[in-house]
């Protein structure tokens, strides 16, 4: 995914506007860092090294949850998650 996508999402997620297809959510989380660590039918499970806990999700239909887009920008907030240089 292009690194101006990503920042355009990251944007999304930190106003806290909009939904978000399930998979740009993913992306956008593996760029932060994010590794995913267990699969189980729709449920995922990310671990990020700053994080200190997992970060389950799964979708609602093609769409990411509007509570878990409200959890990883608190979690971007709290522990100054930037975008990988890399992605």
């Amino acid at each position: 995914m292009a690194k101006s996508r990503l920042k355009q999402l990251l944007r999304q997620v930190i106003d806290g506007r909009g939904s978000m297809r399930f998979r740009d959510f993913e992306a956008l989380l593996e760029a932060l860092g994010f590794k995913l660590v267990r699969r189980k039918g729709s449920h995922r499970i990310y671990l990020h090294p700053k994080a200190g806990r997992p970060f389950p999700v799964q979708p609602e239909g093609s769409e990411a949850k509007w509570y878990q887009r409200r959890e990883l920008r608190d979690m971007i907030q709290k522990h100054d998650l930037t975008l990988d240089p890399g992605a």
